[in-house]
């Protein structure tokens, strides 16, 4: 009887060992598991253009124990990228990726070992994967294979049979259109509102002010920054000034992306970017290359109202005017 018992008991062992080799790797990536999560290596604004659109990817173990997974030297055949549009249309595999994958080759890798509530993280260029060719908002996710993608399986891949794989969450990317330059060297931007090109104008320095405001008021920020001359407004700090001396051409890059979405994003009084409710220009003063245009603001709040007078400072190029410098002095209440 005790020999038929431990007969008995061996089946189901094996049985239960093949279920469990059997049972998806995203099982194992949900909540308290092992983690996939992706974000933007240097958050800035993305065009159509060949520029690297950098994912910082980290995996994180969530779980008791080591987790292993095996990471090839040639990242395509360890990760994918799914990129799809808003109306779910996913998007084409770029020509890199496609010839990578076609060609016969050994891939080599490495034994990652995550111990419990470490993470891994590493940073790819999404344009080595995916090929966008139109400008539009997307949703970025990450698929792994922690037991790499051979050259066996990659036509079950493309047969739409999914390997075993985790996913990350959702990230969104907005990519804008090519840039073209204006006349004044400068590029255009595209009126988020209509769609169409915005060509700046020759306009007098208070219709510079004037438009720049009122595209504030109306949350138009496009329009806002298109007679700012963020250049000489960010060296005005002498700290950002020093940086920006010590940078190369993307770093100085990256600094006016970072300037723009500090503009976007303040709400402190005295900034240039700051919503006034009323505001009447008083005086506008021009030699042939430089302007100051004297604008009283008002702020209201719910028991007053705070005046300020903005005196804004322009220079003129190729007959095109642009705000440089700004100042701001308090003019009480009422």
């Amino acid at each position: 009887m005790k020999k038929s018992n431990k007969m008995g008991v061996l089946p189901i062992l094996i049985l239960l060992v093949l279920f469990s080799a059997l049972i998806p790797v995203s099982v194992f990536a949900s909540e308290g598991g092992i983690a996939l999560n992706i974000r933007f290596f240097d958050k800035r604004i993305y065009y159509v253009e060949d520029d690297p659109i950098k994912i910082h990817i980290t995996i994180t173990n969530n779980t008791p124990t080591t987790y292993r997974f095996k990471l090839a030297d040639e990242r395509a055949f360890s990760l994918d990228f799914d990129v799809r549009t808003l109306s779910n249309k996913p998007l084409g595999t770029a020509e890199e990726l496609t010839r990578k994958r076609t060609q016969y080759q050994q891939v080599y890798f490495r034994e990652i070992s995550i111990e419990a509530g470490e993470s891994f993280s590493f940073t790819e260029d999404l344009r080595s994967y995916i090929k966008i060719a139109e400008p539009g908002d997307y949703v970025v996710k990450v698929k792994m294979y922690p037991e790499l993608l051979r050259h066996d399986n990659i036509s079950i891949l493309a047969s739409g049979v999914s390997a075993q794989t985790f996913e990350s969450t959702g990230l969104s990317l907005s990519v804008r259109p090519p840039v073209i330059i204006g006349e004044d060297g400068i590029p255009v931007e595209m009126d988020t509102v209509t769609g169409s090109y915005l060509f700046r104008e020759k306009l007098s320095p208070d219709k510079v002010v004037d438009y720049m405001l009122t595209a504030r008021q109306k949350s138009q920020w496009v329009k806002f920054f298109l007679y700012l001359d963020l250049e000489s407004l960010l060296k005005q700090d002498s700290e950002q000034l020093r940086k920006w001396n010590n940078e190369t051409e993307e770093g100085r890059k990256q600094m006016i992306d970072a300037f723009k979405a500090e503009l976007s994003n303040t709400t402190i009084d005295g900034t240039i970017s700051v919503i006034p409710n009323e505001y009447t220009i008083e005086r506008t003063q021009y030699t042939s290359f430089e302007a100051t245009v004297s604008v009283m603001q008002v702020f209201k709040y719910p028991n007053y109202s705070e005046l300020k007078r903005y005196t804004y400072f322009l220079h003129q190029k190729d007959g095109l005017w642009s705000i440089v410098n700004y100042s701001v002095s308090n003019q009480g209440t009422m």
